[in-house]
């Protein structure tokens, strides 16, 4: 089973991940509490959309962790910056969802 991680502070968004995930799910509170959570897991999910994650996306990849972050499409400055953190995968938020399954198991 694949532990997951994330920082996605909406509960509907939430839901979605942990509907689908076939492991254990853990949301942290903050972005600087990501960082703490990362140890051990073996994805990290993040709502680019969020003030405070791609600051935290250097040291939450410098862990080894597979990290995968969404946003919006034409949100582009902040794609390329979760890309340049250090972040493994960065989609648009749809693409996120639609994949949503392959991705988290």
């Amino acid at each position: 089973m694949m532990a997951v991680v994330g920082y996605v502070p909406d509960l509907m968004d939430r839901s979605r991940i942990t509907g689908v995930a076939s492991g254990s799910v853990r949301f942290a509170s903050t972005p600087a509490d990501l960082v703490d959570l990362a140890a051990g897991a073996d994805l990290v999910v993040v709502d680019l959309t969020r003030p405070g994650v791609v600051e935290v996306l250097a040291d939450v990849s410098a862990q080894g962790v597979r990290t995968i972050g969404f946003g919006a499409h034409v949100d582009t400055d902040t794609l390329d910056a979760a890309r340049a953190a250090g972040c493994d995968q960065v989609m648009a938020r749809s693409a996120f969802f639609s994949q949503l399954r392959a991705l988290v198991n």
